[in-house]
């Protein structure tokens, strides 16, 4: 299966149009909050995505930490040229490896970051180099600044910046030119066309990455219950899945299935082929080869306007589906 290729902004980078998120490959520090990892199964998930044209990989030095990029290069192996790497630094991360849930986006711990991820990655360059969040306390210019010295040594191809407001954007485009922002989007967050992000992004040629593109599982129609979710999963904590917007969010949800069924795809594949219809890149994240193929093959779906009003008219513009942070996670985006 050739993957259809996209252009990730306008400064050079081509992706496939559909990436793979790889964040829930590892444990999260020390639990397992995403699951259990299997580190076989991940990296035989890794190498099937290679073989079907899914060389666009998104990790960050926060997953573990270190343990994503760690198991990234070992399944890149002898084939680092084949992949693209996408990772993030900027939640600070101290000298004995443990995460201090601060915000750094000052030059040297930009150095500092890039230096580790490389040596993570068993690379010599990143191909994409996000800002994972804004260091509020930090000029954008300054974090930007240090980010532009690494493409000017040639550890990063191509940098970007993640959960950020518009006038971030354009702060940060004067200073280099962005390739890509991510943030959350799906047909339950949209956030970030509502505040005029996505409409600045095509006016810079800035590409546009969509991490949990299933509106963190929901549009998978895997979750029916709260039962559904592990005890000591993250999920159980934020207003999404709080009792005031659950069972709201599952007749949404069984409202989209019914579309899949006309067209014989399942709710994941419509949610994924929804966002891709809209010039965006998704970055589902699996750690299994059915889901995988299956997201794959999302990306050769064509969706008419009709399909995409249709959509849209169950969970129009707007639509509060619950916020999918806590308070302390929604503080630190820069809207």
């Amino acid at each position: 299966m050739n993957m259809n290729q996209v252009k990730l902004g306008n400064q050079g980078l081509t992706v496939p149009n559909l990436g793979l998120g790889c964040m829930g490959m590892t444990g999260f520090d020390d639990t397992d909050i995403y699951g259990r990892a299997d580190e076989k199964e991940a990296i035989a998930t890794i190498h099937r995505s290679l073989e079907l044209g899914g060389n666009f990989l998104d990790t960050a030095d926060l997953y573990g930490p270190f343990k994503n990029e760690q198991l990234i290069a070992k399944a890149m192996e002898t084939k680092r040229d084949e992949y693209i790497i996408a990772t993030k630094f900027g939640w600070e991360i101290d000298d004995n490896d443990k995460v201090t849930w601060a915000i750094n986006g000052s030059k040297d711990y930009v150095k500092k970051s890039v230096e580790r991820s490389l040596k993570n990655l068993k690379t010599d360059y990143i191909d994409l180099y996000y800002m994972h969040r804004l260091d509020k306390n930090v000029p954008i210019e300054e974090t930007v600044g240090a980010m532009s010295d690494l493409v000017k040594e040639g550890k990063v191809k191509y940098i970007g910046l993640s959960e950020v407001s518009s006038e971030t954007v354009k702060r940060a485009h004067q200073v280099h030119h962005i390739t890509a922002v991510q943030s959350e989007y799906s047909l339950f967050e949209r956030t970030a066309e509502e505040r005029g992000v996505l409409k600045t992004l095509q006016e810079l040629g800035i590409g546009f990455v969509a991490y949990s593109p299933l509106g963190r599982g929901f549009l998978s129609g895997q979750i029916r219950t709260m039962d559904d979710l592990p005890e000591n999963d993250f999920r159980r904590s934020i207003p999404r899945f709080q009792k005031q917007y659950f069972h709201k969010n599952i007749e949404l949800v069984q409202a989209i299935e019914k579309i899949a069924e006309e067209k014989d795809i399942t709710s994941t594949q419509l949610a994924l082929a929804w966002i891709i219809s809209k010039g965006i890149l998704p970055i589902p994240g699996t750690k299994r080869i059915k889901y995988l193929e299956q997201n794959i093959a999302a990306g050769k779906i064509k969706l008419s306007n009709d399909d995409l009003i249709k959509l849209e008219s169950i969970v129009p513009l707007g639509t509060d589906t619950g916020a999918p942070y806590d308070e302390f996670s929604m503080g630190l985006l820069d809207y």
